[in-house]
């Protein structure tokens, strides 16, 4: 067993025992954190402090632009509309990518529907698909999407993503509802979800464009492994106490060592 598959296991073992609030608490803060990386690399200037006073507090800051603002509540409703799909099973499909979209660009008119129009992707060498061609491209995608094997979730995630920011479908919010479709796939085979950070937009973009021109996904694969390895250790760094390592001894051996780990390195601390 694989050490991110470890750390993805261990993590599905802490999370039902953390108490309402704190699930609450970790789920109120990965929205804000997400919606502001995910509205920020495509370059919404709300800093994370006002994306959660629009998102937590319901306050819109002083000269907060129309437009930004729908952004990032668009974007929290198509979070919200991703984990309600999940949470009832519902099969990622071609229909539910536009619904998702939808809800990421509201009150643009263009929500859910394929551009008519060529797009250019700034600073990238890649062209996308010309409009005439996006239909069947987006039918291919969704094919795929069911049919195509993977070696495991993370890789299908990360295809999924690469995979669609290249055909580019939509007018606007290609990148927002690509990094969504990805949490979807996670979340619905049993991963926490993960969050590209703004800092790492550079090293995101460059791993999207080796994608896009050449055909290899081991860059951005890479890069989503290392992020999520990040969030795994700042949550089971939060969450230690919860880590119960006589049970993991008793019913799942091979993840009592890793949970005794994070417990010894808190106990330091202290």
């Amino acid at each position: 067993m694989g050490s991110l598959e470890k750390k993805v296991e261990l993590f599905c073992e802490v999370f039902p025992k953390l108490s309402d609030f704190e699930k609450e608490d970790w789920e109120e803060n990965f929205l804000v954190e997400f919606t502001h990386d995910s509205t920020s690399i495509e370059g919404n200037t709300l800093t994370l402090i006002e994306t959660k006073m629009i998102l937590a507090d319901k306050i819109v800051p002083t000269e907060t632009t129309l437009r930004e603002l729908d952004e990032v509540r668009g974007h929290a409703e198509a979070w919200q509309f991703v984990k309600d799909c999940v949470k009832r099973h519902v099969p990622l499909t071609e229909g539910i990518i536009k619904d998702i979209h939808e809800r990421v660009v509201p009150a643009r008119g263009i929500g859910g529907i394929y551009r008519n129009i060529p797009v250019y992707i700034r600073g990238a060498r890649h062209v996308p698909p010309n409009p005439r061609k996006v239909w069947e491209a987006m039918k291919d995608f969704a094919y795929r999407m069911e049919h195509d094997d993977f070696a495991d979730p993370l890789e299908k995630a990360a295809w999924l993503h690469a995979e669609f920011v290249r055909i580019h479908p939509f007018q606007d919010g290609n990148g927002r509802t690509a990094r969504l479709l990805m949490n979807y796939h996670l979340l619905a085979q049993g991963f926490p979800p993960t969050s590209i950070k703004l800092k790492n937009r550079g090293a995101y973009f460059a791993a999207l464009e080796e994608y896009s021109v050449g055909g290899r996904l081991t860059s951005f694969l890479q890069l989503l492994q290392q992020n999520m390895e990040r969030e795994l250790e700042a949550f089971f760094t939060m969450y230690s106490l919860h880590m119960d390592v006589p049970e993991l001894q008793r019913r799942r051996p091979e993840l009592a060592a890793l949970a005794m780990s994070y417990r010894e390195q808190e106990t330091a601390k202290s």
